[in-house]
């Protein structure tokens, strides 16, 4: 156990759990006392197939052995296909009939790079007036921690200290297809949204919402960006969890468990003519879409293209939302929200025993040999790996029900 953080040599931007880990295996992890956890977190998302899983770690140690780098000042005998199979993986589920990759590193990056260029598309194929484009965005965002992104975000945390901040957004409530029409105007070039909510605490928006949206974005000829860094590759229970609402963005991000937990990959793939916008010199990135992360990146596509794991995150899923519906029947929890293999508890501090806030409750479930993140104060996540093993999962509820009224 972690118990001497004043002596950390880290900046302190993180509070962890006092645990200190070691080695990892599919869904359970060891610390350095040799204790097993189950991880009900899974890097938020990151380790969707598990750590170390085989075909992964596979992937990169037959790569490490090749080529590591080239800089994007040189092509590799990866790229291409890692492009053409991510288009193949979530192309069909996009708006437009021919779609690009552009590769990059974190999710942040990520969501920059459909920022810049949904901008561009907006002045060069839109024909808007030069700096004048706007992106609507909702409240109880979190697209990441750039000086850009959070000039945008809702949470104080996020804002405090790092002004002045970056203009041309415009924010409108989530879930509000009015308060988002009544925002659209002439220099609007997109709507920037992530279809569930992941850091707020898996928020589901209602189910008209997402369609409206687009309906919305149609008729003022502006983009749809959805950011499915969190929610997309399997967690929501599909590829992308835009299919769960029927609802095909312009572009899409990527992020978190592209990089199947060995490495950070991200991308944004959409529409050719949107990203075909971006041309030599005017964006980049030395490690985005190195070979090393084009190997992983190309396992991970093949583990999702049979669609098993998608469906055995929604099969897993309903018995989790059962289950949890039991705790709010009990009492237990004032508020659940679930979307395939992730949910977001709100617990009820007025509980005899019970624990007064999410890290509490996280306190006690480490106790317990589990692993989960707290979010807003009285609120915590789950999302196991899709891979975790239906035993592991209910042992892991079992822990979760007696922790809600047992320190």
């Amino acid at each position: 156990m972690r118990t001497l953080v004043e002596a950390s040599a880290l900046a302190p931007n993180y509070h962890p759990l006092p645990v200190t880990l070691a080695t990892g295996e599919g869904s359970w992890v060891t610390d350095t006392e040799g204790r097993r956890y189950l991880d009900l977190l899974a890097g938020y998302s990151a380790l969707n197939f598990g750590h170390r899983h085989p075909a992964l770690v596979a992937a990169a140690h037959a790569q490490v052995d090749r080529l590591t780098l080239t800089s994007r000042a040189f092509d590799h005998d990866l790229l291409e296909p890692f492009a053409r199979a991510l288009v193949g993986l979530v192309g069909p589920l996009l708006a437009g009939t021919s779609h690009l990759v552009l590769p990059m590193n974190t999710g942040a990056e990520a969501v920059e790079t459909a920022i810049k260029a949904s901008r561009k598309w907006g002045y060069e194929v839109r024909g808007m007036p030069a700096d004048r484009a706007t992106i609507i965005v909702a409240d109880g965002n979190f697209h990441g921690r750039t000086t850009t992104i959070v000039s945008f975000s809702s949470d104080p945390d996020a804002r405090r200290g790092f002004g002045p901040f970056t203009p041309g957004f415009v924010t409108v409530p989530y879930g509000d297809t009015a308060a988002l029409a009544a925002a659209i105007d002439e220099t609007t070039v997109a709507v920037l949204l992530e279809p569930v909510q992941g850091e707020q605490g898996v928020v589901v928006p209602p189910s008209e919402y997402l369609p409206g949206v687009r309906a919305l974005c149609d008729d003022a000829g502006v983009l749809l960006i959805a950011d499915e860094i969190q929610s997309g590759l399997g967690r929501a229970g599909a590829t992308l969890a835009c299919e769960r609402f029927d609802v095909q963005p312009d572009l899409v991000t990527l992020g978190k468990a592209l990089g199947g937990g060995i490495l950070p990959v991200s991308a944004v793939v959409g529409r050719s003519d949107v990203l075909e916008v971006l041309t030599a010199g005017t964006h980049g990135s030395t490690f985005g879409g190195n070979p090393l992360a084009c190997a992983v990146g190309l396992a991970v596509v093949d583990l999702l293209t049979p669609g098993t794991l998608q469906a055995r995150a929604r099969t897993l899923g309903e018995h989790v939302g059962h289950r949890l519906a039991e705790l709010m029947d009990d009492g237990l929890l004032t508020g659940l929200r679930t979307v395939g293999l992730w949910a977001g508890l709100d617990i009820a501090p007025s509980v005899p025993g019970g624990p007064a806030t999410g890290r509490e409750l996280c306190e006690r479930l480490l106790a317990r040999g589990v692993l989960a993140k707290d979010t807003h104060g009285g609120t915590i996540r789950l999302a196991p790996p899709l891979t975790i093993d239906p035993a592991d999962l209910d042992r892991a509820l079992d822990h979760l029900t007696t922790a809600l009224t047992t320190p």
